[in-house]
């Protein structure tokens, strides 16, 4: 499922095959929470702007039109009408952002939908249950995302009981899988390392979940309060102790500098609503660095957001105009930036994988790290 063909010092080229098509990594995920991206933009607009694989939201999901409806549309392939990998989360991260509206016991965790309070219950088997019903291609370990900070007992504990989750959805999924009428027979299932910023938990952890030979594992529990110095620490104290023949994924990372520090340590697979959420503000990332379109420098500016950009926005819109529709609240504005911020992001992971083709990773991080982190 998943071919390394080179390294560069810590950073990987790969090829991941799964039941809706092969990824060349490493590669980031554009996040359709709803099965849509926040601004506009259908799953043709995702093609038409070099993304490799869709996210969507387990919980959100099982909430609006609910998984059984998903279900019976096809799954998710059917219902978007995305023909591509799609990558389903567990709710796991619902347990840290919906905080005040959940408690967690050893059987799962009990939600008041942040819809209209009904109370739901969430455990590994229907995390398992409801991922089966979406029919993605890769579903996600039910997990705890901790809060960052988090006392040491506290991380010990949920990180110990992350593991048992682990080894309960491994059991429903291999049962959901062998099911004559499973939507997708093909899906795989990841893992995902817990342990706050605690190196001693991180590395047991990881350890631990290594050793059920999943078809991947991801990097969770960041971009949740720490620092990125303490981050990239983080990635350095797990990456040697994941399989270097599976993919690396880590989860809710970031903005490029993220991404391109993350490479260099060895991970291959990245999401964030970053690139969609900031568009929405107009907060956008360009070869020359980061612009605010709110900007009144912009009112008369002829030009494309970036001359370096090839998406249907540059190519066709001012800035002026944008920041006209941006500011009047037309509709039009977020779905033109949303477009523009995912295609540099696909494009900067096609620049990425080129360079890594071309032995000049780090040659290219060093050329667009600091550029790309820019307020201009």
């Amino acid at each position: 499922m998943f071919e390394l063909i080179k390294t560069e010092n810590r950073a990987r080229r790969g090829r991941f095959t799964t039941a809706h098509g092969t990824v060349e990594t490493p590669f980031f995920m554009n996040v359709a929470t709803a099965g849509a991206i926040k601004g506009g933009l259908s799953a043709r607009d995702l093609k038409e702007n070099g993304c490799q694989v869709m996210l969507s939201n387990t919980y959100h999901l099982h909430l609006r039109p609910g998984d059984g409806t998903v279900r019976a549309l096809g799954g998710l392939h059917g219902m978007t009408g995305w023909d591509g990998p799609i990558l389903t989360d567990s709710g796991g991260f619902q347990v840290f952002s919906l905080s005040k509206l959940r408690r967690i016991e050893e059987r799962g965790v009990h939600f008041a939908s942040h819809i209209d309070g009904a109370r739901i219950f969430m455990g590994p088997e229907e995390s398992m249950q409801i991922q089966a019903n979406l029919g993605s291609d890769i579903a996600m370990a039910f997990d705890e995302c901790i809060e960052n900070p988090s006392t040491a007992d506290y991380v010990a504990k949920s990180a110990a009981r992350t593991v048992r989750w682990l080894e309960r959805c491994v059991a429903e999924h291999e049962r959901l899988r062998a099911n004559p009428d499973a939507l997708n027979s093909g899906q795989m299932l990841f893992g995902i390392n817990q342990g706050g910023i605690y190196d001693a938990i991180r590395i047991e952890n990881m350890q631990q979940i290594a050793g059920l030979g999943l078809p991947g594992y991801a990097i969770g529990g960041l971009a949740v309060g720490e620092s990125s110095e303490e981050m990239y620490h983080v990635i350095d104290v797990v990456e040697p102790h994941m399989p270097t023949d599976r993919p690396r994924y880590l989860m809710g990372v970031g903005t490029p500098v993220n991404i391109l520090e993350a490479v260099s340590r060895g991970i291959d697979m990245f999401d964030c609503v970053m690139p969609s959420r900031n568009a929405r503000h107009g907060h956008l990332f360009t070869s020359e660095g980061i612009i605010n379109m709110n900007n009144r420098k912009y009112a008369l500016d002829t030009g494309p957001i970036d001359a370096n950009c090839g998406c249907e926005t540059c190519r066709n819109f001012s800035r002026a105009y944008l920041r006209h529709l941006l500011k009047a609240g037309e509709m039009l504005a977020f779905r033109l930036m949303v477009m523009h911020n995912l295609h540099f992001y696909n494009k900067l992971m096609a620049d990425i994988r080129q360079s890594l083709d071309e032995d000049r990773f780090e040659q290219f991080k060093t050329q667009t790290c600091d550029m790309y982190g820019r307020r201009i």
